[in-house]
């Protein structure tokens, strides 16, 4: 009976002994899994920290050329405002040439077919243009009435009835111009190398 009980209890000592080794493996190889699932957050923790931090880097720098580009563009209108307040400047120099009021009314006058034609003139230059007409009788037979008006200078020029009128005034060709200029004048001063 005593190798019975030897043989059981061997028997049982190897089952144990099996169990605990199972176990230990298990044990083992959780550990590992642990480890490398750890090791698998940690990897994605750091993937998404560097990708927010390459995000919030991506995100500062394109703020930071906006703002650039803003600070230029606003640089650049402002030279731009600066060269055409200067223009007009200098056009409001030039409206007292009687030259260039000669060329304004003859202008205006061949480009309407009324008869009888009224202009309008900046308060300095009614005196000035009336002088011109009594000059010029062909035109003193067309331009009936010189009345002043509030711009800088040039003419405005309508029929009697006022259903025409011609603007030639310093303003309104600048303002045509200006579109066809400012492109030009954005190439000269600001083109980049």
């Amino acid at each position: 009976m005593e190798n019975i009980g030897e043989v059981v209890i061997n028997k049982v000592k190897a089952e144990a002994l099996s169990i605990i080794k199972d176990a230990e493996a298990r044990a083992r190889e959780e550990r590992e899994e642990a480890k490398r699932q750890r090791e698998l957050k940690l990897q994605e923790e750091k993937q998404k920290v560097l990708r927010e931090a390459r995000e919030e880097a991506t995100r500062i720098v394109a703020q930071a050329s906006i703002k650039s580009r803003q600070e230029l563009s606003n640089a650049k209108n402002a030279v731009i405002n600066k060269l055409t307040d200067r223009i007009r400047q200098d056009l409001s120099e030039i409206s007292s040439n009687e030259n260039y009021s000669m060329n304004l009314i003859q202008e205006a006058v061949e480009a309407t077919s009324a008869s009888k034609i009224r202009i309008y003139v900046p308060p300095r230059s009614v005196d000035t243009t009336r002088k011109l007409l009594k000059s010029n009788k062909q035109l003193a037979t067309r331009v009936t009435e010189v009345k002043e008006a509030n711009f800088t200078g040039g003419i405005i020029a309508e029929n009697i009835d006022g259903t025409l009128r011609i603007d030639n005034s310093y303003e309104s060709r600048l303002e045509m111009l200006l579109p066809i200029l400012l492109p030009e004048i954005s190439n000269k001063f600001f083109k980049t190398p």
